[in-house]
């Protein structure tokens, strides 16, 4: 398979007053076009640095990193928002959906800032990234109308509507129940089985665990880099999660009524 990223020797180096903080230190990285990668470290690790390098949000202090075969450290500031415009999807832990902006409307945006034209009918590819995440229905909803994870969808949704070669999802489960978290995992491996490239931050070990690859990282540095043979399968252990809960809310209901 072809690789979509590759990192060579990445170091960066944020100045804080008179001191120098040393974020990542000789990073070398590969992903190849289909993978699903999680990258994991304790806060400070760098862990969010690599994700900005990769999304092309900052610039290395050193080093190489080649995006589907274009060197990224050559790019001037437009060239750098266009292939974020193009090639790369952003999904945050705090959704960054517009309050008073229907699920539709959000989605859409990315396509009405898009000065290429690349996509001819907006709202058609607005309509159906819903539909592949499984918001058909509610796609007339303001966020505050939808669960949380509900709108975790919706800003999957506005991630791919581009059609980018990469998606970069930071920490997005991070403020979901259980039931929801394993429901965005099952949208993520969806969009994985079409053959989009994804990179998913986490801290948590069982959410790793539904990726192919993880990616440890401490210091700013790779220290461990794990294949995942099996990964697990988040519509089976959501449908489990699912009985499991029913069964407690029955047991519970029994246990009231001879109270």
């Amino acid at each position: 398979m072809t690789e979509v990223i590759k990192m060579e020797r990445i170091t960066k180096v944020y100045q804080m007053g008179e001191v120098k903080v040393h974020a990542l230190r000789g990073v070398d990285l590969s992903v190849r076009k289909g993978e699903f990668v999680s990258i994991m470290g304790p806060s400070g690790s760098g862990k969010s640095t690599l994700m900005n390098l990769i999304g092309c949000l900052d610039t290395p202090t050193s080093g190489e990193y080649f995006l589907e075969g274009e060197n990224v450290n050559t790019l001037s500031n437009k060239e750098l928002a266009d292939i974020r415009n193009k090639k790369i999807g952003f999904v945050f832990q705090n959704y960054n959906l517009l309050p008073r902006t229907t699920a539709l409307e959000n989605v859409e945006l990315p396509l009405i800032y898009d000065r290429t034209g690349r996509i001819k009918n907006p709202r058609k590819a607005a309509k159906e990234a819903l539909e592949r995440v499984g918001l058909a229905d509610r796609m007339h909803h303001v966020p505050n109308q939808l669960s949380g994870g509900e709108q975790q969808r919706v800003a999957i949704a506005r991630a791919i509507v581009n059609n980018p070669a990469i998606i970069l999802a930071d920490e997005p489960t991070g403020n979901l129940d259980s039931v929801s978290s394993l429901d965005i995992m099952s949208v993520f491996q969806a969009l994985n089985r079409e053959g989009i490239t994804i990179i998913l931050v986490t801290h948590e070990k069982d959410i790793a665990l539904y990726t192919k690859r993880i990616v440890r990282i401490r210091d700013g540095k790779i220290v461990k880099e794990i294949n995942v043979n099996e990964p697990r399968d988040a519509i089976k252990d959501l449908e489990e999660l699912k009985k499991g809960l029913a069964l407690e809310e029955e047991i519970e209901m029994q246990e009231e009524e001879l109270l």
